[in-house]
């Protein structure tokens, strides 16, 4: 059991892939951030504009559709009155 054990610290060791460490100046860490931030907001704001032309376009299409509903009832008034009357 135990030599189970070292071989699995043995393998872990020396044969697992090593992480690469980068070290930054607290400038350049503020910088990336900075950037990071900026990138985030860009992000929000192209976001922001497409919904709102999404949703500029569907009211449109929705009033449209509106006004064909509104036209198409007052067409069908007068015949339903007619057959109503007869």
């Amino acid at each position: 059991m135990y030599s189970l054990l070292f071989d699995a610290l043995f393998a872990d060791s020396f044969f697992s892939p090593m992480r690469t460490v980068y070290v930054v100046s607290d400038s350049q860490l503020e910088e990336l951030k900075c950037k990071q931030h900026q990138d985030e907001l860009d992000n929000i704001e192209a976001s922001r504009k497409r919904l709102e032309e999404s949703y500029q376009t569907r009211v449109k299409v929705l009033a449209d559709r509106e006004v064909e509903l509104k036209e198409e009832l007052k067409a069908l008034a007068p015949a339903k009155k007619d057959k109503t009357t007869s």
